[in-house]
């Protein structure tokens, strides 16, 4: 029993379990002493993402549990939702099946098999080279040019976003880093749990203090207050959260500022694709939260950032 109080790994779920106990229990006063029971927009959707993260944090720490594979096979799936949802709002013609069904079920597993078996030559490559060139082709062959560099260059980018992107997380766990405590996984909760936080505290700063719009047309809820305040929470957040990694307090820092500021970017993109394709959210399989992708928009652009950073000075 002593030896698992003392393992990292459990510290920090503990840590995120009790925070959301917490959360949980604010949102209950809230729901009674201003909402009074009734239906409250503001204080509903914070509840709802509260019940989400309830069940993202338990299947986090399931595959945790469970080891490496774990991990790599929970953010496989995650990468055929995500892609499945950014596909289901593009613009794709019959021209287009082969190079979709090449997409999903041969260069996403390839991908995720390649992280498995460690191959970092070949699955740093996989798909924003060969992948590349071969799904235009793909298309090219059925002589449907309707569109076609439109369409094309959506199942591009629904293949590099929603797999090559995310794939960096659990590649992490491939990596071997001096100095680090508990093992490599900690570096993936660690980014999740700083980007994610980063999310939820401009979400709370900005209905707190917002007042000056970031990108009223794309993401008319993001707000300077919320931006800044958010982003240098999160940094102490980083920080304090150090001694998990193998990162001193100052370079955690540095690090999870620049993953904020990425993921606060990621999360712009996203949102002017949405825009763009004239809907709110990527889906609604996560209640309160939208799609898959519209959780994770934030994390795929500081996932290989932050991958190569730890890659290139701390291996």
């Amino acid at each position: 029993m002593k030896a698992w109080m003392q393992d990292p790994v459990l510290q920090l779920f503990a840590g995120a379990l009790l925070v959301l106990a917490l959360a949980t229990t604010i949102g209950s006063i809230l729901s009674i002493r201003i909402a009074k029971g009734k239906p409250h927009a503001v204080i509903d959707n914070l509840n709802s993402r509260i019940f989400a993260w309830w069940w993202m944090v338990g299947l986090l720490g399931a595959s945790f549990a469970c080891g490496k594979s774990c991990v790599i096979v929970l953010f496989a799936a995650l990468s055929f939702f995500a892609l499945r949802e950014f596909i289901t709002l593009a613009y794709t013609r019959r021209g287009d099946h082969i190079a979709l069904a090449v997409s999903f079920f041969i260069a996403l597993p390839t991908q995720y098999a390649l992280i498995w078996i460690d191959w970092y030559g070949l699955y740093s490559i996989l798909i924003p080279v060969y992948a590349f060139l071969l799904l235009p082709i793909l298309a090219a062959v059925s002589a449907d040019t309707t569109r076609f560099l439109e369409r094309a260059a959506k199942v591009q980018w629904g293949l590099m976003i929603c797999v090559y992107c995310l794939s960096h997380l659990p590649a992490l766990a491939t990596l071997e880093v001096r100095g680090q405590p508990g093992g490599e996984l900690l570096l993936i909760a660690w980014l999740v749990i700083v980007v994610q936080g980063s999310d939820v505290l401009q979400y709370v700063c900005g209905k707190m203090t917002g007042r000056h719009k970031v990108a009223p047309t794309l993401s008319p809820s993001k707000t300077w207050e919320g931006l800044l305040g958010g982003i240098a929470s999160a940094t102490a957040l980083g920080a304090s959260l150090h001694g998990f990694t193998a990162f001193s307090a100052l370079e955690a820092a540095a690090i999870a500022f620049t993953v904020c500021v990425m993921g606060f970017f990621g999360g712009l993109v996203m949102s002017a694709i949405k825009r763009d394709r004239g809907v709110k959210d990527w889906g609604h399989m996560i209640e309160g939260h939208g799609g898959v992708l519209d959780r994770i928009d934030s994390l795929v652009f500081a996932a290989p950032v932050y991958f190569h950073v730890v890659r290139y000075w701390w291996t």
